[in-house]
């Protein structure tokens, strides 16, 4: 591709989104998959994570979204594409959306809580001095 130079190594963003609540897995299961058809996020890794399974269990516990990215990705569409899927649940569900040190919480869908999350997703490493929910 012309112009496009591949990302290094510190070029690249990782972000884990948690739900925590009672029906966390299948909802981090839904967001993974409406997540991975969403085209504004093609050159995106996004999978499942969480514990190994116990023994004797079926599988692992899922409990995060992991996405990592490089060159080309845009915090907001990420952002957007949450909060659609976030509209289609029944019940919409507190997202938290971490990188790095920095933790925010997407809990009414506010325009604020959208900023900040942006905002959080745009810092570069080492400017991030805690948390903020």
């Amino acid at each position: 591709m012309d112009g496009w130079i591949a990302p290094g190594k510190d070029d690249l963003v990782q972000v884990e989104v948690l739900i925590p609540g009672p029906r966390q897995e299948s909802d981090l299961r839904s967001l993974h998959g409406w997540l991975r058809r969403e085209p504004a996020l093609r050159g995106t890794a996004v999978s499942l994570d969480g514990e190994a399974p116990a023994p004797g269990s079926m599988g692992q516990l899922v409990d995060v979204v992991q996405l990592v990215t490089g060159n080309g990705w845009s915090a907001a569409s990420f952002v957007l594409s949450v909060l659609a899927w976030r509209q289609t649940r029944p019940r919409p569900p507190r997202i938290v959306i971490r990188r790095g040190d920095v933790e925010v919480s997407l809990a009414e869908g506010t325009d604020e809580e959208v900023r900040r999350i942006t905002a959080a997703l745009l810092e570069q490493p080492g400017d991030a001095n805690g948390s903020s929910s």
